[in-house]
This record gives structure tokens, sequence and C-alpha cells, in this order.
């Protein structure tokens, strides 16, 4: 993974996990990797690790069982709040994109339905 110098490396691994967990790359229940598993698979620091696990935790995306691991909390409502939150901050970052080359609101609208047509018709 390469990281962006702007965004603190915990919140870009929390962001990856989000996605895996969003994508169905990891499921409801599915037992996360140790603490020494995730730093190796990210090049990053342990104690950075251990920070994103107790970020997870505090979003109430996983839970830790001692002795046995970290899992993803099984709350298909989590899912949902999740999604929400991410296409909300993705639609955010579109928007007000398009907004700064010069689009209107009737422009953006139209150059979705015409993306959506397109796509659709693939």
């Amino acid at each position: 993974m390469e990281y962006k110098s702007n965004i603190p490396i915990y919140l870009q691994v929390i962001d990856d996990i989000v996605q895996n967990l969003l994508s169905g790359n990891i499921h409801l229940g599915d037992k996360l990797p140790s603490t020494r598993e995730l730093a190796v698979t990210y090049q990053i620091n342990p104690n950075t690790a251990a920070r994103v696990y107790a970020e997870l935790e505090r979003m109430g995306i996983c839970h830790t069982r001692r002795g046995l691991g970290t899992f993803v909390n099984e709350d298909q409502a989590m899912i949902t709040t999740l999604q929400h939150s991410s296409s909300q901050k993705l639609l955010s970052e579109f928007v007000n994109g398009m907004m700064n080359i010069g689009c209107t609101y009737e422009d953006i609208l139209n150059e979705v339905t015409k993306y959506i047509t397109d796509v659709s018709q693939r």
C-alpha cells in the first residue's frame, strides 16, 4: 500500500480495512490478523497496528476476545452505516471537485446520468 503523506498512516490503514469489509473481502465475524501480522502486511510499526485496532474497536467495527484475537462485529447495521458514510464522503468529494472545475448542479446530474447510461450498456 502506498501511503499519502498528508493523512496519518493509521487512518489510511483503517480506510483500507473498511473498504475490504464493504467490498466483501472481509466478512462479518471474520478473525482479523494479529497486530504483528497487520504490521507486517501494511509495513507499519506494531504500535500503529495496535492503534488501528483500538480505533476500529472504538468505531464499533471489531472487538477483541482475550487470547483469541480481534474479530469483525457481526452487525449488518454497522455495514449499512459504513456504506452510507463512505458514499457521502465520495459524493462530497465528487460534487465539490466538479463544482471546483466550474460545473453546475445540472451539469453534474447530466454527467452522472450519461455515465450511468454508458456503463449500463457495456
